[in-house]
């Protein structure tokens, strides 16, 4: 399996912009759809977006779209997730994911072959 480790979080002010990254350990990385999960206190973890193996395809909740964007540079094994505008509500720790099957939209939290440790975001209003 992939390792995953995820830095980036920090406290930013409403409408503000972070830019997380997930580094991977191994060779494995290119064979691995990646994704972006969050979880907030009091809640569950939820989908955030995902990334095909080659980068070609992308999916995002909708409360995030056209305001998160995810990508990857295989060379780097490197996954990212850039964030704009940000909101008081995308307060949560997020985590980088692995599985070698791209789910899009529809990936689970508990359909996943690895874990980053977590990094907070805090958005102030």
């Amino acid at each position: 399996q992939v390792q995953l480790v995820a830095s980036g979080g920090g406290l930013v002010q409403a409408g503000g912009s972070l830019r997380l990254s997930c580094a991977a350990s191994g060779r494995t990385f290119s064979s691995y759809a990646m994704g972006w999960f969050r979880q907030a206190p009091g809640r569950g973890r939820e989908f955030v977006a995902a990334i095909t193996r080659s980068g070609d395809r992308t999916a995002y909740a909708d409360s995030v779209k056209g305001r998160f964007t995810i990508s990857r540079d295989n060379a780097k094994n490197t996954l990212y997730l850039q964030m704009n505008s940000l909101l008081p509500e995308d307060t949560a720790v997020y985590y980088c994911a692995a599985h070698p099957v791209f789910f899009g939209s529809r990936w689970s939290p508990q359909i996943v072959a690895s874990w980053g440790q977590g990094t907070q975001v805090t958005v102030s209003s």
